[in-house]
């Protein structure tokens, strides 16, 4: 499974862009069922069962800053600040899962695709107080 991924088979390829476009019209914090990466998420700690959650999370993909714009914005849209300095985009898309989510604690997160304008992240998560998981 790990080399399936590392390689990026056209199969792969085609499936994960057929992905992205769905991806592209959901909010950018969503809870799935299953991590897609099995096994990544086997290594930061995901077991299947209750009070494991997986949450695929899109970061804005770019530099730190983005043009001004020329025309009237109120001052929610002009989004001129994309990423803080010194947190890498990985980082940025498990504070934006713990900021949605506040009960539970990020195990970690992996990279699933990116396109041009964005990069999809699963974190897995766990609800620390969930009596199946303190057992």
């Amino acid at each position: 499974m790990r080399r399936t991924w590392r390689e990026r088979s056209e199969g792969l390829r085609a499936r994960l862009r057929q992905r992205m476009v769905a991806w592209r019209r959901e909010p950018a914090v969503v809870r799935v069922e299953k991590p897609l990466r099995l096994d990544r998420a086997r290594a930061l700690g995901y077991k299947a069962k209750q009070g494991y959650v997986v949450l695929r999370v899109r970061v804005r993909r770019g530099g730190f800053q983005k043009p001004r714009p020329r025309s009237g914005r109120r001052p929610k849209a002009i989004g001129v600040t994309r990423h803080r300095v010194n947190i890498s985009t990985k980082e940025e898309a498990i504070q934006r899962a713990l900021k949605n989510h506040p009960n539970l604690k990020a195990l970690g997160a992996y990279p699933l695709a990116s396109d041009s304008l964005y990069s999809w992240y699963e974190v897995v998560a766990v609800d620390p107080h969930h009596p199946a998981v303190n057992s």
